[in-house]
């Protein structure tokens, strides 16, 4: 009597590849959620929920991300400092022109799951303005 057992998998298990994503005229939620599922690793057959078993993204041209609607003027950014009076809002306009990167990490942030292991997920996003990227080497194998 032969049986399969499946076997739990373990965070040494876990390999991780390099993925390079050019979002010039992509719309940014749509390719927030292609970012956030490689870095859960969801399409990957040894995915498990309690485990980080995600792939390294890099992100060029981060400032020709496309927004849909009305976005470019009505959707705001919020940061508080901690102080009173210390809440900073900030239009997309506003923090595409000063910090193009952040928009990108900020939908990615809120499409991953809330709890331990999103820092380390983030960790591994690389976002940078320009077509150029320092990971080259990364990719070639």
């Amino acid at each position: 009597m032969n049986q399969r057992i499946t076997q739990a998998t373990k965070i040494g298990d876990v390999k991780r590849a390099w993925h390079v994503i050019d979002v010039d005229g992509k719309v940014l939620g749509r390719v927030a959620t292609q970012i956030a599922g490689l870095l859960m690793g969801k399409s990957k057959p040894t995915f498990v929920r309690n485990l980080d078993c995600g792939d390294y993204v890099i992100i060029v041209n981060a400032e020709k991300v496309r927004v849909t609607g009305k976005k470019e003027e009505q959707k705001e950014y919020y940061r508080y400092s901690g102080y009173p009076g210390g809440l900073t809002i900030e239009k997309l306009r506003n923090l595409r022109a000063r910090r193009p990167e952040e928009i990108i990490m900020r939908a990615v942030k809120g499409m991953l799951p809330q709890n331990r292991l999103r820092d380390g997920m983030l960790k591994r996003l690389k976002v940078f303005v320009g077509p150029e990227h320092i990971y080259a080497d990364k990719l070639k194998t």
